[in-house]
């Protein structure tokens, strides 16, 4: 049997002229089998392709049409040329007839001539398949993304992964322009004020942490990387929301994480609290933020400190015997020190820095030798280490043991997972790529919109008339 597919424009005026019938696909079908049940993949790009070319002619006929005449006079522009212009859309590369006019001589033009069709469609990529492609590039690499939509999609030419990738980075500078100014503070009230305002809710956990990328610069895998700042703010009621940015690109970093905070209903009252692994490059990041804020150093990054240097003591061969008495057993070094490991880490988990540090000392005077084997050496730099990093977080480190008792937060354990999460599936875990600080950076922008799943709502303000299926939300209802 042979089926016909026909499109009817309707006339929005109130003559009487006749709908315009036009036949825009025709497909025939033989006996019912598995291959020839409905249509197939290619007969519906086809289909796709041909209703869009109809509705676009006619969309572009009456836009043109409407602007013939002078707005100021009444009289109809001359016409001097045409051009072609080419949008690409989801179901198309449309090459449209962009005719050329003059302006009328009742007003004084900055130019001559102008392109009607050019000043309605400033844009030479549909708003739906930028956000296609910003979507599913910001999840897989650039080339899958350009082979998935051009298998699924009427695109007629071949997208190529370095469009996916400017379409991609110009949607990510779009939203980078969106965020305000930087400044050194962001509490903007009084503490009267704060008293005054409604109960907060509980508080607010941010971890922080770092994740590397393979820059483009370097000449081996293990040379050339740079930083990325990950992270994640867990509110009491509702869902997380993950940030992140590379640290020598950026230059908003804490006007960033002070948006994520505020789209988490941050109140001026409510207490925030971070939580980081005490590095020099986000130490004073959440500095300035909320007035209730408190900077709590990571248990987890500091208790694997005090295991890796457990396991170096481990290593210490036994002294030799004395000469004075051979046959009296040497002390056990190994053992002396791992005991003052252990106390060391009990001082560190109930807060006693005072106590923490003078352990350190002791460790570092029984290390200190004169000629010091290549494991106590190697360990006496990890103790020395620990010491400048426990006296740079000293105000940093809570009371662990009371605070797990009290079900607060002590670790970033859930920082690991958003680490895995916004860098390492998409740029590190079994990708063979390089990027540039930038590259990294914009690319991250529109990776946390998507798994925030905040993308589709930002097309929709930039787009009002833009379906919204694109929403998620929508699609899975």
């Amino acid at each position: 049997m042979k089926f016909s597919v026909q499109v009817i424009v309707h006339p929005d005026d109130d003559t009487e002229a006749s709908p315009m019938v036009r036949e825009v696909f025709t497909f025939d079908r033989d006996d019912l089998a598995p291959d020839t049940l409905g249509l197939q993949l290619a007969e519906a790009k086809d289909l796709l392709a041909a209703v869009q070319d109809t509705v676009v002619e006619q969309q572009v006929n009456t836009a043109v049409t409407k602007q013939v005449a002078c707005p100021d006079c009444g009289r109809a522009r001359r016409h001097k040329d045409t051009r072609t212009i080419v949008v690409r859309s989801l179901f198309g590369a449309l090459q449209l007839a962009s005719p050329r006019w003059l302006h009328c001589d009742c007003r004084n033009q900055p130019a001559r001539t102008f392109q009607p069709l050019a000043g309605l469609l400033p844009e030479r990529t549909t708003p739906e398949l930028a956000y296609l492609q910003a979507r599913f590039a910001a999840l897989v690499s650039y080339g899958i993304t350009a082979d998935l939509l051009g298998e699924l999609l009427p695109l007629g030419r071949r997208l190529h992964p370095a469009v996916v990738r400017r379409q991609t980075q110009a949607v990510a500078q779009r939203l980078e322009d969106e965020l305000g100014e930087e400044r050194p503070s962001f509490i903007g009230t009084c503490q009267r004020d704060r008293e005054e305002l409604p109960r907060p809710d509980l508080p607010i956990v941010v971890g922080l942490d770092g994740g590397y990328v393979h820059s483009s610069q370097q000449r081996s895998r293990t040379d050339g990387w740079f930083e990325v700042i990950a992270g994640k703010a867990i509110p009491a009621d509702g869902r997380p929301a993950c940030f992140g940015y590379v640290q020598t690109y950026d230059t908003k970093p804490k006007r960033r994480l002070f948006e994520v905070l505020k789209a988490q209903g941050m109140t001026a009252n409510q207490q925030v609290t971070f939580l980081t692994d005490g590095g020099e490059d986000i130490r004073d990041l959440p500095c300035y933020l909320n007035a209730q804020a408190e900077h709590l150093l990571d248990w987890f990054h500091l208790t694997m400190r005090i295991t890796v240097m457990a396991n170096m003591a481990k290593s210490l061969p036994p002294p030799p015997p004395s000469p004075e008495s051979p046959d009296e057993p040497s002390a056990d070094l190994a053992n002396e020190i791992g005991t003052q490991l252990q106390r060391l880490k009990w001082f560190c988990w109930h807060g006693n820095v005072f106590r923490a540090l003078q352990t350190t000392d002791d460790l570092i005077f029984d290390l200190d030798i004169t000629e010091p084997c290549p494991e106590q050496a190697r360990l006496l730099k990890a103790i020395r280490e620990f010491d400048s990093y426990i006296r740079a977080n000293a105000e940093r480190i809570p009371n662990y043991g009371e605070r797990q008792r009290a079900g607060e937060a002590i670790s970033t354990a859930f920082t690991e997972s958003a680490v895995n999460q916004v860098i390492a599936k998409r740029m590190v875990k079994k990708q063979q790529m390089r990027w540039t600080p930038r590259g990294a950076h914009l690319l991250l922008q529109v990776r946390i919109r998507v798994l925030n799943d905040q993308l589709a709502s930002d097309f929709h303000r930039w787009y009002p008339g833009l379906s919204r299926t694109l929403d998620p939300m929508t699609l899975a209802a």
